[in-house]
């Protein structure tokens, strides 16, 4: 099984199938990487995800400058949707989801960070081989 794969296996087990997921992606400037989301949670994600598309390499630019000073998550607000960055470690890399914004954020961030783990274990058993 490819890492792109395994990845998006866990994406979609771990975290597509919670109810105030609506997206879900392991991406990096340039929106390279994994994507997920799933349209029947609301009909209005597609235009929500044009915007994002537009301000994602902004974000990444963040990531880069930051990430030396131990920046691990980033969070913003885009209409009724929250975005949360998670990012991996030593990486221009990050798990992303949209989510609404009333959505129990500490409930999902947990899940959020054992996606994160997962996707992190992976990627150093890679480098191993």
């Amino acid at each position: 099984m490819s890492i792109n794969t395994e990845i998006e296996e866990i994406i979609r087990n771990d975290l597509l199938k919670l109810e105030d997921v609506y997206a879900c992606m392991v991406a990096r400037k340039g929106l390279e990487g994994i994507v997920l989301f799933e349209e029947s949670k609301d009909p209005e994600l597609k235009e929500v995800w044009i915007s994002l598309e537009k301000t994602m390499d902004e974000f990444f630019s963040i990531i880069k400058e930051y990430s030396i000073y131990g920046l691990n998550k980033i969070y913003f607000e885009l209409g009724k949707y929250d975005v949360i960055f998670f990012i991996l470690p030593e990486t221009d890399t990050a798990l992303v989801a949209l989510i609404p914004v009333l959505a129990n954020r500490g409930l999902l961030e947990v899940e959020l960070e054992n996606t994160r783990e997962k996707i992190i274990e992976i990627l150093e058993r890679e480098k191993k081989l």
